[in-house]
């Protein structure tokens, strides 16, 4: 069966230095193996993308092996199994998995990202997301490091991204006034009228700096910082004495090994208002993923998460929608349908 099938998919050709193109990758086909015993077939129907899949490209020391020059570009994907010689696995099983950018993908369930089965009861791409890593990232930043109360002000860049979004969203649950930093008037829109943020600021039209004395000056109890930069700058001058920072991403500096953004000015923040700032990798917390994949699954079956897709179409499409994401096209979760 396998023989007759051919396997689309992109490797990575050469290291970017700024900004990722499909120039850095390898458009490739070739016939799908045979498989051997303890391993399965996986058709990919959807493909993850996160602004750390630029990390995973650089040659440096990270938390993760860099993606090797020739390898299939790593990223969790979703699927059903077409074939098997696995005991565990059967033909019709929907799994996830870290398949990378292919349209099919051979397995004996191991790897950097284990393969899981996923339930009949939900989408086949929510665990790409929602129940996956960027609900994880959400969960753990959010209520291990920041802390939550009840009346908190908490202020979010990348607010309308799959990551930020989420952790609006249990912050409203938690208690806390909820400021969303964002691009562009639709997204600012939808995190007010769909999430229920309190405020909201877009950088592309505001003065992020002037809203955020108007809207909590010297007043931010937690900052989850997905973009870094400017805007984390802007930020640390507002904390209120004991505030938590959140770091979990750096959209704003493409990830780039040649051309890094100044680190921030106004660091003696830190010692002024006393605050914690901390960075964190959701693999860390992967013993309590059951602990937290079952709260979220409560909340999105409440209605009290919202959750939001944005899917380009064919296998073609992974270089833009990795590039995409740090231009801001996405709205909500970034992924490629197969």
């Amino acid at each position: 069966m396998t023989a007759a099938l051919t396997n689309r998919k992109w490797t990575l050709k050469s290291r970017p230095q700024t900004t990722v193109a499909e120039q850095h990758f390898n458009f490739e086909t070739e016939t799908v193996g045979e498989l051997a015993d303890g391993e399965f077939l996986i058709k990919t129907q959807y493909l993850s993308f996160e602004p750390a899949q630029r990390g995973w490209l650089n040659d440096v020391r990270s938390y993760v092996p860099p993606v090797a020059i020739g390898e299939v570009m790593r990223s969790v994907a979703a699927g059903e199994v077409i074939a098997s010689k696995h005991a565990d696995y059967q033909i019709g099983d929907r799994v996830q998995g870290g398949f990378g950018w292919q349209e099919y993908a051979i397995s004996d369930g191991s790897g950097l990202f284990p393969v899981e089965k996923i339930i009949e009861s939900v989408p086949i791409s929510y665990p790409l997301h929602i129940y996956g890593l960027t609900g994880l990232t959400a969960y753990f930043g959010l209520l291990d490091i920041g802390k939550p109360k009840a009346g908190d002000t908490i202020v979010i860049s990348g607010a309308a991204g799959a990551t930020g979004s989420t952790v609006g969203q249990i912050a409203k649950l938690m208690g806390c006034r909820v400021i969303g930093i964002a691009g562009g008037q639709a997204k600012c829109q939808w995190l007010l009228d769909e999430l229920g943020y309190d405020a909201v600021i877009d950088y592309k039209s505001e003065s992020v700096e002037l809203r955020l004395q108007e809207l909590c000056k010297n007043s931010i109890d937690i900052f989850f910082d997905n973009v870094g930069g400017e805007i984390l700058d802007q930020v640390l001058v507002n904390m209120a004495n004991y505030g938590r920072i959140v770091l979990c991403g750096g959209i704003s500096s493409g990830y780039q090994v040649a051309e890094l953004p100044p680190g921030p000015k106004n660091y003696m923040q830190l010692v002024i208002r006393r605050c914690h700032m901390e960075g964190f990798i959701v693999l860390d917390h992967v013993d309590r993923y059951p602990e937290a994949t079952e709260q979220l699954m409560q909340w999105v079956d409440e209605g009290k998460i919202l959750v939001k897709e944005y899917i380009l179409e064919g296998i073609e499409q992974c270089p833009q929608a990795l590039a995409g994401l740090f231009s801001g096209q996405n709205f909500g979760k970034q992924l490629v349908k197969i």
